[in-house]
């Protein structure tokens, strides 16, 4: 990518300090870094909590962390002493965005930070709204979703950390809400945002909260069902599984087409007393479509099966590991414009996902490997803060950088 292709990112010209650890903050920074901020993390000397997080390459480099920070410039310093953080606020001056996720009291409170830059964005991710500390799992306990997931109601975690991942969504947005806000009108302001109340907000907007207040319950564990409409997962006949999902009429008549089982699927409706050319009526007969549909899926292996499904407009997907998603799934490859391929540091030559945002006139910046801890705080302190390197030498002296 050209400087110039850089210069037209939508972003460009947006610098964010990130001070985070985990997913939901370093998440939210990469977003805006790959829409072309200037993102730069600042850590503690030798990293901070997340720094040797799980999973880790062969040499012991977090490939966790490398994967969130992908475009970034790193920054170590020693925030215990004070000198460390008369830098670090200097840095949040010059830039004029801050984002956290980390106890914003004392020298990193806003009272404090904005001081020295009166028009500063400042966006604080918390666990719960008063304050107490909540990271994902626990959220996601409180949330319902673990109660249905699964064949019983016995409580069953989701593996994808969704909250966190909704969380730095929302980060991302409330902070270019109020860029736009800052460059009509000349004021920055303090934007708090916690976990938990993202995942309020998603339960009560996909209706579970409307439903138990309206009807005095909510659905049960489906398994793989589909709930209001037909959906299920079948086994074929090489042992693997295909998901299938009918939300229209025109998917449920192909379906009975493609399998040849429309004569036995229509004897469902009258039996059960149930319409079968509505959603609800599907979800009522699931148990006997699934029992009608089983014997044929049996009777095709997954190829043959997922190719007749697609040939006839039926939604499907196959249920394959992470190891067949990267070796041999052509939408996780370079033949899709989505990735690029780098050379990360400590991990070696990966896939690694652009920005899925596609802009008409602007530019998909390429990706970019995460950096090393800490690789670029003198260059940072040079360029950005305009320190001499007499200035930078005599930090590393006193054990505010690494020297």
């Amino acid at each position: 990518m050209s400087d110039t292709s850089a210069a037209e990112a939508p972003l460009a010209g947006l610098t964010v300090v990130e001070i985070s650890a985990f997913i939901a903050a370093p998440l939210a920074g990469m977003t805006l870094a790959q829409l072309g901020a200037e993102v730069i993390r600042i850590d503690p000397l030798g990293g901070n909590i997340d720094a040797n997080r799980w999973p880790i390459s062969d040499d012991g480099t977090s490939i966790y962390w490398a994967s969130l920070n992908k475009g970034k410039r790193s920054v170590t310093l020693d925030l215990r002493g004070d000198e460390g953080r008369c830098v670090a606020v200097s840095l949040i001056a010059k830039a004029g965005t801050v984002v956290t996720n980390l106890p914003a009291r004392g020298w990193l409170s806003y009272e404090r930070l904005v001081a020295d830059r009166p028009d500063l964005v400042m966006l604080r991710l918390t666990g719960s709204h008063d304050g107490s500390p909540e990271i994902d799992y626990t959220v996601n306990a409180a949330s319902g979703f673990p109660i249905v997931t699964g064949q019983d109601e016995r409580p069953v975690n989701n593996v994808v950390p969704a909250w966190d991942v909704i969380a730095g969504l929302y980060v991302a947005n409330g902070i270019l809400s109020a860029e736009l806000v800052r460059r009509a009108s000349g004021q920055g302001q303090e934007i708090t945002v916690a976990l938990s109340d993202t995942m309020l907000a998603t339960v009560g907007n996909l209706g579970y909260i409307a439903e138990v207040q309206a009807t005095g319950s909510t659905r049960g564990p489906l398994g793989n069902g589909l709930y209001g409409a037909y959906g299920q997962s079948f086994v074929t006949s090489d042992g693997r599984e295909l998901m299938v999902a009918v939300i229209s009429n025109r998917h449920w008549r192909s379906l009975g087409e493609v399998t040849g089982l429309a004569d036995k699927l229509a004897m469902i409706g009258p039996m059960l007393d149930v319409d079968l050319t509505t959603e609800g009526g599907r979800f009522a007969a699931r148990d006997a479509i699934d029992a009608v549909l089983r014997p044929w899926f049996a009777a095709h292996t997954a190829d043959e099966a997922a190719t007749a499904l697609s040939s006839a407009g039926v939604l499907n997907g196959r249920f394959q590991t992470f190891e067949e998603l990267v070796h041999s799934d052509p939408l996780c490859s370079l033949e899709n414009p989505l990735f690029d391929e780098i050379d990360q540091p400590g991990v070696g030559k990966v896939l690694a996902p652009r920005n899925p945002l596609r802009f008409g006139s602007s530019p998909v910046l390429p990706a970019e490997p995460a950096p090393q801890i800490g690789e670029d705080t003198t260059d940072v302190l040079a360029s950005t803060l305009g320190m001499s390197s007499e200035d930078i030498s005599a930090l590393g002296a006193t054990g505010v950088i690494d020297s």
